[in-house]
């Protein structure tokens, strides 16, 4: 009778947690024009930034920066009209390597004491196809300002239960050279182009 008990128990808890599992998953709208308008900030609990760059033409070297923000202007009957701005905390990168950080901080390289962050501004938007889109804008990094071009696509919106909030998810992507904002240590060695890609989520204000 107890073990009867027991697996009786058992089954209704996961019964209760497949419903309560069900009821969290939030309805996602894939279509553009069902996204809600508003003033977005950046969750950075759910949100990632990954730099790759070519390492001695045998591999893709990946890091990444775990301190960013971003606030983004979003109306889907207008979305051309979108505005994007980012900041990126340059002494958060992280290589899996305490050693190899301290040299990528360093002057010869991204040199973050004299420059701190790193900065996107979006300037004018075309729309490559429904959800997606090419942002092109101002990147700002060690002082040097260069356009590039930010590939952004929205992969869909719902009213998030777990924060209260009505959340856009995303994916971005870029490509730069290193050397056109001063990063030219190890050229021969260390590719110049650097691959960026962001996956996230947006909350509303």
């Amino acid at each position: 009778m107890i073990l009867l008990t027991k697996f009786v128990l058992g089954i209704i808890s996961l019964l209760l947690l497949v419903a309560c599992t069900t009821l969290l998953k939030p309805n996602v709208k894939t279509e553009l024009i069902e996204l809600r308008a508003g003033q977005y900030q950046l969750d950075p609990k759910h949100s990632s930034l990954i730099f790759r760059v070519n390492h001695l033409g045998l591999s893709d070297y990946v890091g990444r920066f775990n301190g960013f923000d971003a606030s983004l202007d979003f109306d889907p009957q207008t979305p051309l009209e979108m505005k994007l701005d980012a900041a990126i905390d340059m002494t958060s990168v992280d290589v899996n390597d305490q050693d190899f950080e301290e040299t990528l901080a360093s002057s010869s390289w991204l040199d973050t004491k004299r420059f701190p962050q790193a900065f996107f501004k979006s300037i004018l938007v075309t729309r490559i196809s429904d959800g997606q889109f090419m942002i092109k804008g101002q990147l700002t990094l060690k002082s040097i300002t260069k356009p590039i071009d930010l590939k952004v696509t929205f992969n869909g919106g719902a009213n998030n239960l777990l924060t209260g909030k009505y959340t856009l998810g995303f994916k971005a992507s870029t490509n730069f050279k290193r050397s056109d904002f001063g990063v030219d240590a190890y050229l021969g060695l260390v590719g110049d182009k650097i691959s960026i890609e962001v996956d996230g989520e947006f909350l509303t204000r």
